[in-house]
């Protein structure tokens, strides 16, 4: 997530540079809860201590409202597609959300 966080701020920067202003938060759209509420809350844990350094950066982020954490179940996240096996309705569903279509299927 401090990966995506540095690339989505990276990439309003550069768009601010062409002259597009975009004033409300970019959604990063996230299927963990407990990451969710460890970039919201202020203290650290003895569980946390050693994602520290990733979490200031998501928090700065936040607490400036460059982007905004919703809670997107892992059925809806289209690059699970990609990266995870699902069943086969998942898969029908999130195949055509991306537009794919089966070549091999007679017309």
């Amino acid at each position: 997530m401090a990966y995506a966080t540095s690339e989505m701020m990276w990439l309003k920067n550069l768009l601010l540079e062409f002259g597009f202003r975009h004033f409300e938060p970019m959604p990063m759209f996230c299927d963990n809860r407990f990451a969710i509420y460890i970039a919201q809350n202020q203290e650290f844990h003895e569980r946390t201590k050693y994602i520290e350094a990733d979490c200031h950066l998501l928090r700065d982020a936040l607490t400036k409202k460059v982007i905004s954490l919703p809670f997107t179940p892992s059925s809806k996240q289209l690059a699970d597609l990609l990266t995870k096996a699902a069943s086969p309705k998942v898969f029908s569903v999130l195949c055509s959300k991306l537009s794919m279509v089966n070549i091999y299927t007679p017309t």
